[in-house]
């Protein structure tokens, strides 16, 4: 089986301080994979170069075996990649069908002619993916009313509009009650397994990541420095050190996670 997304030495530098440093990884189909580490890790980073926010200082990134590295954001999303992010880009004006509706119109290149009627294209369909999201009751709300979570759902249903086969997300549950994390990710793994999509997240909630991720990588100063599963990243010693200070990584009820 071949990857979805490939990364090969990927590395970025500013002003020569490396934010991102020779980082290679694979993330298979049907794949729901972590990368973790403390603010200022090089997170962001990673994502922005894969996506196409910002070139490579030096590296390579395939999708489906073909070079992407360097390619526009839309040209990216053109080829079946997704995005969230860590805050939420909604037109706070429209209501919630409608922001999905203007990402399908998008997605179906309909964009210069549909300005006196938009609001009549692809209901249905907007509505099949809010439904999805579990969002269908709160269609015709106006998104400037909305709860933070509810908000984050959104994004995940105008992300999906084009029918990604690899979805990034960035922070996916930042701001988020402990609830609504969970709820959150416990729908992107049920959308993982039953739309076969691939996921790469980033993600500060241990208890988010060991519950979901089916493999997670940790990235300190821009280098990774462990990958694995779950209960690998646990007996990890440097990632114990280096991001959690040394103790131990706990769940919520106390005991050893």
């Amino acid at each position: 089986m071949s990857p979805v997304l490939k990364v090969e030495h990927l590395s970025k530098s500013f002003d020569g301080v490396d934010a991102v440093k020779d980082v290679s990884f694979d993330l298979m189909p049907g794949e729901l994979k972590a990368l973790i580490g403390p603010n200022g890790a090089g997170k962001s980073t990673c994502f922005n170069m894969l996506m196409g926010q910002l070139k490579p200082s030096s590296g390579e990134v395939f999708l489906r075996g073909k070079p992407v590295t360097g390619l526009p954001p839309r040209r990216i999303w053109r080829m079946g990649v997704g995005r969230t992010f860590q805050i939420t880009g909604t037109y706070q004006s429209m209501t919630v069908a409608e922001n999905v509706q203007m990402a399908l119109i998008s997605h179906h290149r309909r964009l210069f002619a549909v300005i006196p009627y938009a609001y009549r294209l692809y209901r249905d369909e907007a509505l099949a993916l809010l439904e999805l999201v579990g969002m269908a009751d709160q269609a015709d709300r106006a998104c400037s009313i909305l709860a933070y979570g509810d908000l984050k759902r959104l994004e995940l249903a105008i992300a999906l509009s084009h029918r990604p086969g690899l979805l990034l997300m960035d922070e996916p549950t930042a701001g988020m009650a402990p609830r609504e994390r969970a709820a959150l990710m416990q729908l992107t793994a049920d959308i993982v397994r039953d739309r076969g999509i691939s996921v790469l997240f980033t993600e500060h909630d241990m208890d988010v990541v060991f519950t979901h991720a089916h493999h997670i990588m940790v990235l300190n100063r821009g280098e990774l420095i462990a990958a694995g599963t779950a209960a690998e990243i646990r007996a990890d010693e440097r990632v114990q050190q280096v991001y959690l200070g040394g103790g131990t990584l706990f769940s919520r009820d106390g005991r050893d996670a």
